[in-house]
């Protein structure tokens, strides 16, 4: 082939991956990446239920086992996009961060990113099945020092995150399937 048409070709491969890189999102819930923690638990509740209980920033600790104390800025107002959350968590970093809502779509997506870190993320979704829905969670934070650093960090602290997110997901399994109304259970006394 003709070194033209080679420039040409992939000029034109360029051209397209740019323009489905533009129509695609930056980051995939289904395809996680090497470096952020992901996980999905199948809920036994509607969809809106279980969004509804993403939603409560405040009961977060009562199921997300790393974080110690989750509040909104301004509790005044409802969740929307700009709306700012201060966590305490075992993530590497700071004591107390501030995150900003960065996407929400009400019934199906809450996103928050660092407000001074735009590496730190934390992705909840609910996806509707029929009488049923899947919670997924993604949480990515940087690491900063090198390959070492890097290393000892996969074999360490994000390997702990991991797997208290596992844990967390079947506990809001619980809370989300839970029935608050069940009088069936004591009506035997």
């Amino acid at each position: 082939m003709h070194p033209q048409h080679l420039v040409l070709r992939t000029g034109l491969r360029r051209t397209w991956r740019e323009r489905l890189g533009m129509a695609l999102p930056l980051a995939s819930f289904d395809r996680p990446g090497s470096r952020g923690i992901f996980r999905s638990q199948d809920v036994a509740a509607p969809a809106d239920a279980a969004f509804a209980l993403l939603c409560e920033v405040e009961k977060w600790p009562v199921w997300l086992s790393f974080l110690r104390s989750a509040r909104r800025i301004d509790p005044s107002t409802p969740l929307r996009v700009g709306a700012e959350v201060a966590i305490r968590s075992s993530i590497p970093g700071d004591e107390e961060e501030l995150f900003e809502i960065d996407g929400y779509i009400e019934g199906y997506m809450l996103s928050l990113v660092g407000a001074y870190s735009c590496r730190r993320r934390l992705d909840l979704r609910v996806e509707r099945k029929t009488q049923r829905s899947k919670i997924v969670v993604r949480l990515d934070y940087p690491t900063y020092g090198g390959v070492l650093v890097d290393l000892v960090d996969r074999l360490t602290t994000r390997r702990k995150l991991d797997l208290a997110l596992g844990d967390s997901l079947v506990h809001f399994k619980g809370l989300a399937e839970y029935d608050r109304n069940a009088t069936v259970i004591l009506e035997d006394f």
